[in-house]
């Protein structure tokens, strides 16, 4: 296994940082480094927020489901879909372009993604811990106000990072699944109950299946954080036109 395959698998979640800054020329390699992130015709569909406002992280400790590692995390990066800029540079020219729909916006959700990846990647690398925080797709309207986004903009992720604690580097990763529970050849078959729970059960430890599964959907799918989540989504979609 080499040495980018490894960082892979070791790779966790850190929520807990030490109080140690990023030097900047760390924080440029990391940034540089999600540019180079592969892009639909390299036309890099998203804006990174670097958030150093002291204020605006403790809002959106707030806002992101009440987090409040995200206030004191030395960077804190949001990775925005923007398909706009494209079609800012069509009209500077004197291009009609058709309005921005939800293919547009989804391929820069792609985009905005696979770039915060490849900066997440790049951090670990260098000794330095990140958590994703999806919690910024939800509060639409709030967050669009606190960041000035356009209606044709949205925050796909939001990563923090900071050096882990001594804690988190010993943290035990989660388990993933089964390779053969991930992995389909060619079309999409629907599991069965017997297959799901050979996908599940890696991950639950000495815990009933049944009880572990149903208070998982009860805190994570069904919880109100998700049906928020659900409601932005839909905020940020009807925004656009779909192409007739």
């Amino acid at each position: 296994m080499n040495a980018v395959i490894q960082s892979l698998f070791t790779r966790k979640s850190v929520r807990s940082y030490e109080s140690k800054p990023i030097d900047p020329q760390l924080k440029e390699q990391i940034l540089l480094a999600a540019m180079q992130a592969p892009t639909a015709g390299n036309q890099q569909l998203y804006t990174i927020l670097d958030v150093t406002d002291a204020e605006l992280k403790r809002q959106l400790s707030v806002t992101c489901d009440h987090q409040p590692f995200i206030a004191t995390a030395p960077l804190v990066l949001i990775f925005c879909a923007d398909p706009l800029k494209w079609v800012d540079a069509y009209r500077s020219v004197g291009c009609d372009p058709r309005p921005i729909g939800p293919g547009d916006l989804l391929l820069a959700m792609q985009d905005a993604v696979i770039a915060a990846q490849n900066a997440v990647t790049a951090a670990w690398s260098l000794g330095i811990g990140s958590c994703y925080i999806g919690d910024i797709m939800e509060n639409a309207e709030q967050h669009r106000a606190m960041l000035h986004l356009p209606p044709e903009v949205m925050p796909a992720t939001m990563v923090v990072f900071g050096y882990p604690t001594v804690h988190q580097l010993e943290r035990f990763k989660p388990e993933r699944s089964p390779l053969e529970s991930i992995v389909q050849q060619n079309t999409y078959h629907r599991m069965d109950s017997g297959a799901l729970r050979r996908m599940i059960e890696p991950r639950i430890g000495q815990n009933a299946y049944e009880a572990w599964v149903a208070a998982f959907c009860g805190r994570k799918f069904n919880s109100g954080f998700a049906r928020e989540l659900s409601r932005s989504a839909q905020v940020y979609l009807r925004s656009l036109s779909p192409e007739e």
